[in-house]
């Protein structure tokens, strides 16, 4: 935070701490994927602390945004910064270039999969999304799907119990986002927190599989 608001970052920069408050920092790839017009490229924007987009135009190629998040694990009460590198790509671009998927998919670590409480479509191609990276050549990915219009009551196009069935058939955590209204860091935190989790958690079992505890060399450097 920086005078009650977010702090950005430029790509060379990154979180100062003084000398006896020094916290490791964890990097990690997160691929957002979801139909046009759900809202990749304007969560992505609420979970940075940036503005908003006033009109919606699909991104024209791969978009990276870096957030990061500090967080303290339970165990131990070790703090740890995390660099979470999100990437967006529009759809169009994603069929017409064969390199772009490849791209969003090399060395990732986790995929948000988004659609829109105002648009049933973008639900029901959440069948088609995720069985696309249940089998990855990089092992064991963490997925949180993020409901976004939450808050637009009025256009509300799928129910409480289709998005508990999909939980209890997919055994995914299913956050919600709002629109354009925002209350800054209890919006997001939610959504960063459980991504937080599932990347250290699934840190954790890949270091377990491997007889060590994970350690700031283990995790992808981008």
């Amino acid at each position: 935070m920086h005078k009650k608001k977010r702090k950005n970052f430029g790509l060379l920069e990154s979180p100062v701490m003084p000398p006896h408050a020094a916290v490791d920092t964890v990097h990690y790839k997160i691929f957002i994927s979801g139909k046009s017009g759900v809202g990749k490229t304007a969560l992505t924007a609420r979970l940075a602390g940036l503005n908003f987009p006033n009109v919606h135009h699909e991104t024209t190629g791969i978009q990276t945004t870096v957030v990061y998040w500090p967080a303290k694990l339970i165990e131990n009460g070790r703090v740890l910064f995390f660099r979470l590198q999100l990437w967006d790509c529009g759809e169009s671009a994603l069929r017409r270039f064969d390199h772009m998927l490849p791209s969003c998919k090399e060395q990732v670590d986790a995929v948000l999969f988004l659609f829109s409480f105002t648009d049933r479509t973008s639900f029901e191609d959440l069948l088609n999304q995720i069985p696309k990276w249940t089998e990855s050549s990089h092992g064991c990915l963490a997925k949180v799907v993020v409901g976004t219009k939450f808050d637009l009551f009025m256009h509300c196009d799928v129910a409480e119990k289709d998005v508990r069935k999909f939980q209890e058939t997919w055994r995914l955590p299913v956050l919600r986002s709002g629109g354009e209204v925002s209350d800054g860091l209890g919006d997001v935190a939610p959504i960063l927190n459980c991504l937080a989790e599932n990347l250290w958690h699934q840190d954790c079992v890949r270091a377990g599989a491997a007889g060590q505890h994970p350690q700031q060399e283990s995790v992808t450097l981008l």
